[in-house]
């Protein structure tokens, strides 16, 4: 069942109550209370400084494998809860993946690159953009990735993903629509995170990204194939003629439906959410010695 993602970007107080989450906001604003069932979210997005979330109920989401995201004062997610209990052969994984050797490292990272690129090549091919250079880099992709075919491609993609008009450089605190990217990227992040978790691995942990500050390399490593699905949903906001100079409710709402988002993986279609525990569940089997094969999205 696909999860649902919940979005605060009002005051409210959020509390537990029969299993439910219990959503009540100020008498001013005129909004009625309301109820969740907790086994139905998969994603909180906490974006504003007058929520207010019980103990309880946090506790709660967290046992129900739930993310819980909070944004910063740019009202971008800054940091996230995540169950630290959530598979049943968590100790064995941790094992796994920490005894992981550097072959079987660099291999995962050569299958995810190449899925990366190839996924990108294909966004290019449905906005009729010459993609047959992507599909060989994608191709000549070795263990590890030693030629940085990634960064290549990324060059080539990035021109010419948008109009050259729009005059579009890619960065973090670049102009938009870098900052429906960075939004879209943060609710994959999460996305993934969660399922790195329930599938019973460290998030820290990456098979290609290390640093001492960052919490989520392994989840940094396995959306990579996803971010062009992202791409494809601000492709499709950018052609609207929607304004995304700024990151309003409403813009927001339509990066919400990310999770929700059909994708192929397996010869079958899925949520990507769903897609993404697939991916997680296939890399632990990939660490326990289980299967050598990384289960990715296709793009097509």
């Amino acid at each position: 069942m696909i999860k649902r993602t919940l979005y605060f970007g009002s005051a409210a107080r959020l509390s537990r109550k029969d299993a439910q989450l219990h959503v009540a906001y100020p008498e001013e604003s005129g909004q009625e209370s309301k109820t969740v069932p907790i086994e139905d979210i998969g994603i909180v997005i906490l974006d504003n400084p007058q929520v207010q979330i019980g103990q309880a109920l946090l506790s709660s989401l967290l046992e129900n494998n739930v993310a819980v995201v909070c944004t910063d004062s740019r009202h971008m997610p800054a940091g996230m809860f995540l169950n630290y209990q959530g598979h049943s052969e968590m100790a064995e994984i941790y094992a796994a993946q920490i005894e992981a050797s550097l072959p079987l490292k660099k291999n995962l990272w050569q299958q995810t690159i190449e899925q990366k690129i190839t996924n990108q090549a294909n966004v290019l091919k449905r906005y009729e953009q010459p993609h047959d250079d992507m599909l060989a880099l994608a191709k000549l992709v070795r263990s590890g990735d030693p030629a940085n075919n990634e960064g290549q491609a990324a060059a080539i993609y990035w021109r010419r993903l948008f109009d050259p008009e729009l005059g579009f450089k890619r960065g973090r605190y670049e102009d938009g629509p870098n900052n429906v990217l960075n939004y879209g990227y943060a609710i994959l992040r999460a996305v993934v995170a969660r399922s790195v978790c329930g599938s019973g691995m460290l998030p820290a942990l990456g098979i290609h990204h290390r640093n001492k500050y960052n919490p989520y390399c392994l989840a940094d490593d396995v959306m990579e194939p996803y971010r062009p699905f992202v791409d494809i949903a601000v492709c499709q906001i950018v052609d609207s003629d929607i304004d995304y100079s700024e990151l309003t409710p409403a813009l927001k709402k339509e990066l919400l439906q990310i999770p929700a988002m059909d994708v192929q993986i397996d010869g079958e279609k899925s949520p990507l959410m769903i897609a993404t525990q697939r991916t997680t569940a296939s890399l632990a089997r990939c660490f326990k010695g289980e299967s050598r094969t990384l289960l990715y999205p296709q793009l097509e």
